[in-house]
């Protein structure tokens, strides 16, 4: 099989033939196989195992025919290199042993040393180079959404620590947002000098501030990150995470290439407000995948359509897979995007073609 490059044409805002398809979360607790080997390693066990981490990552890409794989890891993982101590614990989450409190602890964060403290990942993303025929994403965590859990210690709702730390000492905020800030440009460097063929930064929580919360306390570090590895000639996505709809005028300068939408934003209004320079990328509500399968078809068709206007759309979820959503409705889903979004693009060639 030649090597299928059709995400990162789309990435470019390129022809393709037909649209590509990945999910995020992909690799995970849907697929009854992927459970299995839960039940022997946990996740972080699972990362520090470079061939059995590449082997979870190429299950989906296998099972369910997308377009690209991304790195079986956790937005956590690096930040063990500096300093901190971490565990991810079933039903809850990252809980943090030594939770950010003070400026003694931020100035204990160690600058990341990703060849000694993370060489396993390294040796993943070379084992996916080797082993892949589509393109290999990885990932890292954005500040704002690391720092909600390095502050709180643990997954939160209101983010009442992490706001009182942003809203009442702003300087020592800025210090900590320049310390992830390089951690993440050293991290994802590292990740495409090994092999990785693009990268998104997941802003997974950062949809709960106001624009201008997100301009002041976030915005600049983001466009830094982007900025500071707009060199890499590699895909850039920024995914603003869940609610992040009102936060998307204010992306119009960033270097990136791709934006993330979640399901609260039509595509075609994602579009309006970023701007044309962005392909885009989403946003299926993952839970209508416990919908009959015509129903998810329909919503599917609705994306497509939008999506395919111009070009520059790559089908996705607008959060992450979740455990009960089915390995077989996935596969169909992912067929179904190929032939649909194959017969329109085919039909408007062949109008254009006798027009």
């Amino acid at each position: 099989m030649a090597y299928n490059d059709r995400f990162i044409r789309a990435c470019k805002r390129q022809e393709v033939d037909r649209l590509p398809v990945w999910y995020m979360r992909q690799a995970g607790r849907y697929d009854p196989e992927y459970r299995k080997v839960k039940e022997k390693y946990s996740l972080l066990e699972i990362c520090r195992q470079p061939e059995l981490a590449a082997e979870i990552t190429l299950m989906p890409v296998r099972k369910l025919g997308v377009d690209a794989a991304i790195l079986y890891s956790d937005i956590m993982n690096p930040v063990a290199s500096l300093g901190i101590d971490f565990d991810i614990v079933k039903n809850i989450g990252p809980v943090i042993d030594n939770p950010i409190r003070s400026k003694e602890d931020i100035d204990r964060l160690k600058p990341i040393d990703v060849e000694k403290d993370l060489s396993h990942i390294l040796e993943t993303i070379a084992i996916l180079d080797r082993e892949l025929e589509v393109p290999l994403i990885t990932f890292a965590g954005a500040p704002f959404t690391i720092a909600s859990y390095l502050i709180e210690g643990r997954p939160s709702k209101s983010y009442i620590r992490t706001k009182s730390l942003m809203y009442g000492e702003p300087e020592l905020w800025d210090k900590l947002m320049g310390k992830l800030g390089d951690m993440v440009i050293t991290y994802l460097r590292a990740h495409i000098k090994s092999g990785g063929k693009a990268f998104q930064l997941f802003d997974s929580w950062v949809g709960a501030l106001a624009p201008k919360d997100f301009e002041r306390f976030v915005l600049p570090t983001i466009t830094r990150i982007f900025a500071e590895l707009s060199d890499l000639d590699v895909p850039k996505i920024y995914f603003p995470g869940v609610s992040s709809g009102e936060l998307l005028p204010t992306l119009t300068q960033l270097q990136a290439d791709v934006i993330g939408l979640d399901w609260r934003v039509s595509i075609a209004e994602g579009r309006r407000r970023i701007g044309e320079k962005f392909a885009v990328q989403g946003n299926l509500d993952p839970y209508i995948l416990t919908a009959p399968m015509d129903t998810i078809k329909q919503y599917a068709k609705e994306l497509i359509d939008q999506g395919l206007e111009v070009p520059g759309y790559i089908f996705n979820l607008g959060h992450g897979l979740f455990p009960e959503a089915s390995l077989e409705k996935l596969s169909e889903l992912t067929a179904f995007v190929h032939e649909y979004s194959e017969q329109v693009i085919s039909q408007r060639h062949h109008i254009q073609l006798n027009s």
